[in-house]
C-alpha cells in the first residue's frame, strides 16, 4: 500500500518531539488564560460547613436562608412571618457583599406545604423588586429547625 508523503511525517520521531515542544509550550499559556475564577466568602463562620454567600466574579451565590425569630426558631413562625425574615436575611447578606436586591436573578424557594404558597407569595411579590427573579419553588418532605420555608439566590452584578 502506496501512503502519502505526508502520512510518513506524522511516523517521524523529530516531527514528534517538535510538535510534543510546541504543545509544552502551548499548554502552560492556556491554562493561564482560563485560570479559575477567584472567589471570597461572605459570613463565613470557622466551623460551619458553608459559608452564607459566596462571589465568583461578578456573581454572588446565596446559600439557603431560613426566616427565624429574634429567638433564632422558625418553629412557632407562620409562613408570612418566615418569608418576611427569609428575604431580609437574603437582604442582608446581598448588601453585605456589595450587591443590590434587583441583582438577584435567580431564586430557589424550598417549601414543605404547598397549601402554604399562596401566602408566601403574597410577601414575595411584595419584597422582591420588579422585574422578579427567575424561580423554581420545590415541595420538600422537612427543613432543617421545622422552617417552613427556605431561599437560595443567585446575583450577578451588570
Amino acid at each position: 500500500m502506496i501512503q502519502p508523503n505526508n502520512m510518513n511525517l506524522y511516523r517521524n520521531p523529530r516531527f514528534m518531539r517538535i510538535g510534543f515542544s510546541v504543545l509544552g509550550l502551548l499548554v502552560p499559556l492556556f491554562l493561564a488564560s482560563s485560570s479559575p475564577v477567584r472567589g471570597q466568602a461572605v459570613d463565613f463562620k470557622p466551623g460551619m460547613p458553608f459559608s452564607d454567600g459566596f462571589i465568583a466574579g461578578k456573581m454572588l451565590f446565596v446559600a439557603g436562608q431560613q426566616g427565624p425569630g429574634s429567638d433564632g426558631k422558625v418553629a412557632a413562625l407562620d409562613i408570612s412571618t418566615q418569608t418576611e425574615n427569609t428575604i431580609a436575611a437574603i437582604e442582608k447578606i446581598v448588601k453585605k457583599a456589595g450587591f443590590e436586591m434587583s441583582d438577584i436573578k435567580s431564586v430557589t424557594v424550598y417549601i414543605t406545604d404547598l397549601n402554604d404558597v399562596p401566602k408566601m407569595n403574597e410577601v414575595y411579590k411584595r419584597l422582591m423588586p420588579n422585574p422578579k427573579p427567575a424561580r423554581a419553588t420545590v415541595q420538600v418532605a422537612g427543613l432543617i429547625g421545622g422552617a417552613k420555608i427556605e431561599i437560595s439566590a443567585i446575583a450577578v452584578k451588570q
